[in-house]
């Protein structure tokens, strides 16, 4: 297990020499074997992973990003100590896709993987750079022009999503792999702030946050080279243009809050909320078969309910389950061995989904509602190899897997973003 130390970088290049730059401290990776244990495309899976979902990345992007900046003049006489207000100049916030609470494992789990890629301590649970002006308490030991900062590397990227699924080998048998599902996004996330001042005669790294801080002091301008007194310097057209703002007159020294990040809701709601038929029944072109979606190996299946405002349970089938335990597969198409299916119960003419207001919930009620062209209703399904009817199911529009808290009568199906992990998301297709 790597134990590393914080990694701050605090800038020494406020001091009178060049100095050299701090950098960071090396940030922890994941371990070789955690690596190899990660799913990899192509990659070999098992039958209790049909119900799982992870990521993987596709590519990432680093830049160092200032977030808070004050352009200072030092002269002679006015050395030492200084506590700088700082302007906002860009506030990096989490989010995975438009997501700001990163309630969803499977959000987390994409966090995580682009920080083991990239070896970096990236943020991992929802966090903002500060929105309001920030103070800078620094040393002057030098007079001179000063861009007092602080600042972060901000990481964007793209991920991928994988989902075990079988495969048709080159000798015509069958095995399981993981292979690229839907649900492809992007992300946003950003390191440990790093803070210090910076002249322009000092020598950075390029492309560091220094050296973007030293990017803001506009350089040879004639406010850099004015004679003046100590204190703060009105913004450069060029670091208005950097804020996306036009040239304005200098503002006094001392900030003033812009609004804070919006709150977060978090937390999967109590009960089920009512699912709503939003408009006419869908005209549906449906299988003959039926099915019964079943743990497997044991009696307990999905039980859709007689009212609209419950959820799909798990149900034992009796002569008193009047067909809600009995689902047909409808609009049927089938991509790269993946069915695509809407499931309409014969108990409740209903069609199981996800309502609207908690689509971005974790641990959202499975429900049914009056049949509509609708992705909420729209279900990927995974399958085991030919002769076994164990698949795993995933909620075309949300991404989410479905699954189950525990075994026992009247437990609900839910939506898992990456899925049940114990397995429990991995059912039974039986014919009846």
């Amino acid at each position: 297990m790597a134990v590393t130390a914080p990694a701050v970088a605090v800038a020494v290049a406020a001091m009178g020499f060049a100095a050299a730059p701090a950098t960071a401290a090396p940030a922890a990776t994941a371990s070789p074997a955690a690596a190899a244990a990660a799913p990899q495309l192509g990659g070999a899976c098992t039958v209790a992973d049909l119900g799982t979902r992870h990521p993987y990345i596709k590519n990432t992007e680093v830049s160092p990003t200032i977030t808070h900046f004050k352009g200072w003049y030092v002269t002679e006489g006015t050395t030492g100590n200084h506590t700088v207000v700082t302007s906002t100049e860009t506030v990096v916030t989490v989010s995975v896709d438009l997501s700001g609470g990163l309630d969803a494992s499977f959000a987390v789990a994409t966090l995580e993987a682009a920080s083991a890629k990239l070896g970096l301590n990236l943020k991992v649970t929802y966090s903002s750079t500060s929105s309001e002006s920030n103070t800078v308490a620094w040393s002057f030991e030098q007079p001179g022009y000063y861009g007092v900062y602080k600042g972060t590397k901000k990481v964007t990227g793209t991920y991928g999503s994988l989902n075990c699924n079988r495969s048709r080998q080159s000798d015509g048998s069958w095995a399981l792999k993981w292979a690229e599902g839907p649900g492809n996004g992007s992300f946003t996330t950003y390191t440990t702030l790093e803070e210090g001042a910076v002249r322009c005669q000092d020598t950075v790294p390029a492309g560091s946050i220094m050296a973007k801080a030293q990017s803001l002091l506009d350089c040879g301008s004639p406010a850099a080279e004015a004679e003046r007194p100590a204190g703060a310097v009105a913004a450069t057209a060029k670091q208005e243009q950097e804020q996306g703002r036009p040239a304005r007159p200098a503002a006094p020294t001392g900030g003033t809050a812009a609004g804070a990040p919006p709150a977060l809701v978090s937390g999967a709601p109590a009960e089920p909320p009512r699912a709503t038929a939003g408009g006419a029944r869908a005209a549906l072109d449906c299988q003959t078969q039926v099915y019964k979606i079943a743990v497997p190996g044991k009696p307990l299946s999905w039980g859709a309910p007689v009212l609209a405002s419950d959820g799909v349970r798990l149900r034992p089938s009796t002569i008193f389950s009047a067909h809600l335990d009995h689902w047909r597969l409808c609009n049927v198409t089938e991509t790269d061995g993946v069915i695509e299916a809407t499931l309409w119960n014969w108990g409740n003419g209903g069609c199981a989904t996800i309502a609207a207001p908690n689509a971005a919930t974790e641990r959202a009620v499975l429900m049914t509602a009056t049949c509509a062209e609708d992705d909420l209703q729209r279900f990927f399904i995974y399958r085991d190899v030919p002769g076994s009817p164990k698949i795993g199911v995933q909620n075309k529009y949300t991404g989410s897997m479905m699954g189950h808290d525990r075994y026992t009568d009247g437990e609900f199906v839910r939506q898992y973003s990456s899925g049940r992990q114990d397995g429990t998301g991995t059912y039974s297709l039986d014919a009846v």
